[in-house]
């Protein structure tokens, strides 16, 4: 028969979260390495609407179905919550800097941008890794985020490797060398 010691949080080294410190929240959770996505759509408007994303997953293959999350705080959530679609680009490394832009406040950032527009009208930004044309879903809440659902359409996808963030800084992604060959 086995025997489990049970250790307190305290003897196994573990802090209880400090909800009061959203820092060190943040820094906890961005020891996580993520992917870095623009996310386009159209305001209702007819602005063009983008905004750098890292909180990207796949959900589903059947359907083929991605989630992200957006803060209640963001400008662009009313855009977003009544977009019928909406565009997912995965950026490669070279796009740190359109990454920058894309986080950052604008009146129109895609003045400078190579862009296109696809029959939907949504804004799709040129040569990233990977585009995926959404249908908008539904949404959940998730504490201070929306959760937003999209299932994929369309999509376009180019060999090359990816932008990464791990705690608050760009990566680069490398094969690990113990699986080279």
């Amino acid at each position: 028969m086995n025997v489990m010691n049970i250790n307190t949080s305290h003897e196994l080294g573990l802090k209880p979260i400090d909800t009061e410190n959203p820092r060190e929240i943040r820094n906890l959770l961005g020891q996580f390495a993520t992917g870095v996505t623009v996310i386009t759509t159209r305001g209702r408007d007819g602005r063009k609407i983008g905004m750098t994303a890292n909180s990207f997953s796949s959900l589903s293959l059947d359907p083929p179905l991605i989630l992200w999350s957006l803060s209640k705080t963001a400008p662009s959530l009313p855009d977003f919550t009544e977009a019928e679609y909406f565009a997912i680009h995965m950026l490669a490394q070279e796009h740190h800097s359109l990454s920058g832009h894309f986080a950052r406040g604008s009146e129109d950032k895609f003045a400078s941008i190579a862009h296109r527009e696809c029959e939907r009208g949504l804004p799709l930004l040129e040569d990233v890794l990977a585009t995926l044309v959404c249908k908008n879903i539904n949404q959940y809440e998730g504490g201070d985020h929306l959760i937003f659902i999209g299932q994929i359409e369309h999509y376009q996808q180019r060999i090359g490797e990816p932008l990464v963030f791990h705690a608050g800084k760009y990566r680069i992604a490398a094969e690990h060398p113990e699986l080279s060959a």
